[in-house]
């Protein structure tokens, strides 16, 4: 069977590419040739590297017979994606430990959907359709550092490439509400698809998708915004009444372990944030639009009426009090307290660029818009910015995003002005390297 399946099916691949006629006749065999893909991709087959080629021209096959016949790739898709899950083959060849498997599935699907928004909507529509999508996140995890060239990588930039098909056809927020999990703020594949998001925004010159995303990026700020800060309240213990307090020492009170997720979560719908925008200025200067999706994000509002930038302010202040202190890029050594309870430890990754990309956002906003600038200010914003004007590892060029947002909030702006003036540092580097109180100044 391992010699006489590939030789038909290599045949078949052959004889119907691009012939219609050879192509409909072929079809009639679609069961049987699923049937072998279905038993091939078994626990049991994949564990012999010998039945990986014997896959590959079975999805060959199946790919030629339906490929450029509208009439077939139709009916072929609508099967394939209401399928019940255990006749499925899709997300198991995805699946496959054979890269060239992966890849000439993609190369199937991507010919299924290509520049057909009917068929594409299978994704959002059936739970198949969901569950080839969730297959395809997992397996682009474990692609993405493949080595330039290789199977894995050709795979890779397939499966970016049905991405970036489905978000230019406006199934981002659909696909982003289909990945979501019961109970749960964020999900790994929402972060993964995320990723995705903000790598085809900053490649993507078409800003054609930009003015749907705005609801969708807007919600899903404040929602993983207003988790964060009340997961930083709970573990330093404070109120939304002493926000702008002073760091409270000794360890947090309580450590929520999916926060990292979240805030790595929150980088990444930020840094969409900033794209979208500055790419919608950048067009409106040109004048070949009238989409002002700055405006658009500033005249977003939470379900308890806050704007994004009240958002911002209140994120920020908590942070500066959440995360270690930092002197010459490095952090601060933590106070020792005695007896206090062992916490389990939490993974920092997930903070990093987290301020810098936030105050960046808030710099953004707040260009040119005295309403902002002012709410900004009557929020407490501006000392917590002036704040981030440090070197920090964990956010490269938080200093220069910081001063860039203090310039916008001071331009033009008097009472902004006002405020900066009345602030005086409290204590100055001796020249030997001491920081030391300045007489008659008051701490503010």
């Amino acid at each position: 069977m391992l010699c006489l399946i590939p030789s038909t099916a290599r045949f078949t691949r052959n004889l119907v590419a691009g012939v219609p006629h050879n192509q409909q006749k072929a079809y009639q065999a679609e069961p049987q040739i699923r049937s072998s893909i279905h038993r091939y991709t078994s626990w049991a087959a994949i564990q012999e590297v010998k039945t990986f080629p014997v896959t590959r021209i079975l999805v060959q096959a199946l790919s030629n017979i339906v490929t450029g016949n509208e009439e077939l790739i139709t009916t072929f898709w609508n099967c394939y994606t209401n399928l019940p899950e255990e006749q499925g083959i899709l997300t198991r060849l995805i699946a496959s430990p054979d890269p060239r498997t992966v890849l000439y599935t993609l190369v199937l699907i991507v010919n299924c959907i290509h520049e057909n928004k009917q068929r594409s909507v299978k994704f959002t529509d059936t739970s198949v359709g969901a569950r080839i999508c969730i297959s395809l996140l997992d397996r682009m995890v474990t692609l993405y550092d493949a080595e330039e060239m290789s199977d894995d990588a050709k795979a890779f930039d397939y499966g970016y490439h049905l991405f970036a098909h489905l978000f230019d056809q406006g199934f981002a927020p659909d696909l982003y509400d289909r990945l979501s999990v019961s109970g749960e703020i964020i999900a790994p594949h929402q972060t993964t698809l995320l990723k995705l998001l903000d790598s085809h925004l900053q490649s993507s010159h078409s800003p054609s998708i930009h003015a749907q995303l705005c609801p969708m990026l807007s919600t899903r700020f404040f929602g993983l915004s207003t988790y964060a800060r009340q997961s930083i309240k709970r573990a330093l213990g404070s109120s939304l009444s002493d926000v702008s307090e002073s760091r409270t020492e000794g360890p947090p009170q309580e450590l929520d372990l999916l926060l990292p997720k979240v805030c790595e979560a929150l980088v990444l719908v930020t840094q969409c944030i900033v794209t979208i925008t500055l790419s919608s200025e950048a067009v409106r200067m040109d004048r070949m639009s009238e989409d002002d999706l700055q405006g658009a994000f500033n005249n977003a509002r939470s379900p308890i009426g806050e704007n994004l930038s009240e958002s911002l302010v209140e994120l920020l202040q908590l942070l500066d009090r959440f995360l270690p202190r930092i002197n010459f890029g490095k952090a601060m050594p933590t106070t020792s307290v005695e007896n206090a309870p062992s916490l389990p430890a939490v993974d920092t990754i997930g903070f990093s660029y987290l301020k810098r990309d936030l105050v960046r956002l808030l710099g953004i906003l707040c260009h040119g818009n005295i309403a902002i600038q002012n709410c900004i200010r009557i929020r407490g914003g501006i000392p917590v910015i002036m704040n981030l004007c440090v070197v920090d590892d964990r956010n490269p060029y938080l200093r220069e995003h910081a001063i860039l947002t203090l310039h916008n909030l001071l331009e033009g702006n008097a009472e902004n002005q006002a405020v900066v003036n009345s602030i005086q540092p409290s204590a100055e580097w001796d020249e030997n390297g001491v920081l030391r109180e300045k007489a008659g100044v008051t701490r503010k």
